[in-house]
């Protein structure tokens, strides 16, 4: 999954018992001679234990990625999230988009420690600065079009998306400086979902599931990881959590950008501003009030700039401007 992304090696790893039953299960998979040679914690990840596995046989070196659920809600859901992973890698495979190849999945950890998928290591690295900032929107814009522009045929569809909050369940950030906005925005979400055209979505699409490479002229997506929520809905919705993302790593600006680039390189929204608010405020209130909690691998990776404080006022001036821009 990730090449080159900052992670703390733990030689003790291969010999941890905590995963011997992992690693028995990942050995058995692996070439005749093969074994794993070293173990690096991957970070950046908020739902998973990722770890990189170092491969050595007789032929060259290589590595692969091995997710483990660990936290009890994951290891509940795990059966769904990580068959829904694998099925979608398996489609992914020959196609344009720059995923993982699938090695192994053992959803319900009955040879596990815990539940776990083995899989490919991608080039690149997370790249989560401002640096190139206007460059890797207008990637990730054309990364969601060619994911939203995948075929799939009716039988290999995955489950209609869900919606990650509701009025009931958004709570208003403390002293908000518009509370008026905020009011507003649950009152958005209070109607139902407007009619759309679905496709094939990410549903977890932002910088931090995206790998680069190069920079300047020559940046480049290399990889799209973590593909446990993939979805069938509105292409709107992957735009408006992408958006939301930006708009707190980087500020609203970038956030409000993406849907023109998304446009610009041949996207398609819903041409009815108040539709297309509606999705956009269905995921921007979805981080109230935990964009802390969500921003926690960003903060991991560098990003100690994003306070609560800075996110709160981030996701209400964001608010804001969607109410400008499509209100």
């Amino acid at each position: 999954m990730v090449e080159g992304e900052s992670a703390a090696v733990v030689e003790t790893d291969v010999e941890d018992p905590g995963w011997s039953h992992t690693r028995a299960w990942v050995e058995r998979s692996l070439p005749p001679g093969a074994r794993i040679r070293a173990v690096e914690a991957l970070r950046g990840g908020w739902t998973s234990r990722m770890r990189r596995l170092d491969v050595e046989g007789e032929g060259e070196p290589y590595s692969l990625v091995l997710r483990s659920f660990v936290k009890p809600f994951y290891v509940k859901h795990s059966p769904g999230l990580l068959t829904r992973e694998a099925d979608v890698l398996r489609l992914l495979a020959d196609t344009a988009v720059p995923a993982a190849r699938l090695h192994r999945v053992d959803a319900a950890a009955e040879h596990c420690d815990h539940p776990s998928l083995l899989m490919s290591l991608l080039p690149g690295s997370l790249r989560l600065d401002g640096e190139d900032i206007e460059r890797k929107t207008e990637l990730l814009a054309r990364q969601l079009v060619t994911i939203h522009g995948l075929p799939v045929p009716e039988g290999s569809r995955p489950r209609a998306y869900q919606a990650w909050t509701s009025p009931e369940r958004v709570r208003i950030p403390g002293a908000p400086e518009r509370p008026e906005v905020w009011r507003r925005a649950v009152d958005v979400i209070r109607s139902r979902p407007p009619a759309h055209r679905p496709c094939f979505l990410h549903r977890d699409f932002h910088p931090g599931n995206v790998l680069f490479t190069g920079a300047g002229a020559g940046l480049a997506i290399t990889g799209v990881v973590d593909w446990v929520e993939t979805s069938w809905g509105p292409a709107d919705l992957d735009v408006a959590h992408c958006s939301t993302a930006l708009a707190l790593l980087h500020g609203v600006p970038v956030g409000m950008r993406l849907a023109d680039h998304y446009v610009a390189a041949g996207g398609t929204l819903d041409d009815d501003p108040a539709h297309h608010l509606y999705w956009r405020v269905l995921d921007a209130l979805a981080f109230a009030p935990d964009a802390e909690k969500l921003a926690e691998p960003w903060c991991e990776l560098g990003r100690d700039d994003l306070t609560s404080s800075v996110l709160a006022q981030r996701l209400e001036d964001y608010l804001r401007a969607l109410f400008g821009r499509y209100g």
